[in-house]
């Protein structure tokens, strides 16, 4: 099973990327001002470039299953505070949570990775 899988409970979407674009989120429309846009926070995009609450812990995830070294860990979750990636559970070795850090701070949003609730063994 995969991160995604396991994590959130859905299948991989169809043009599903780690850093895709961020898709224009339309504000109300006032006739008085033309229609503007907002963008979503880098944290907050989801798969499919849409607003996504969990959006960057769910391209973390997507990250890890692309990742040949990285097969499901099924001891650890990935969360999301704001920008920071936040890794709770057991990993086999350093090793592996070096890699693992490594990818997430790659993802797009990422603002730092926060292991402190990781063990090893």
């Amino acid at each position: 099973m995969g991160w995604l899988k396991r994590l959130f409970g859905m299948e991989k979407p169809q043009n599903a990327e780690v850093n895709p674009e961020p898709q224009p989120v339309p504000q109300a429309v006032s006739t008085a001002a033309p229609a503007a846009t907002q963008s979503i926070p880098p944290e907050r995009v989801g798969l499919n470039g849409e607003y996504d609450q969990s959006g960057l812990a769910k391209r973390v995830a997507l990250a890890f299953d692309q990742d040949a070294q990285l097969d499901d860990v099924d001891t650890l979750w990935v969360a999301q505070t704001s920008g920071t990636v936040v890794l709770k559970g057991k990993v086999p070795s350093q090793d592996i949570l070096n890699k693992m850090v490594s990818v997430a701070r790659s993802v797009s949003g990422a603002t730092g990775v926060d292991t402190t609730q990781v063990t090893i063994g």
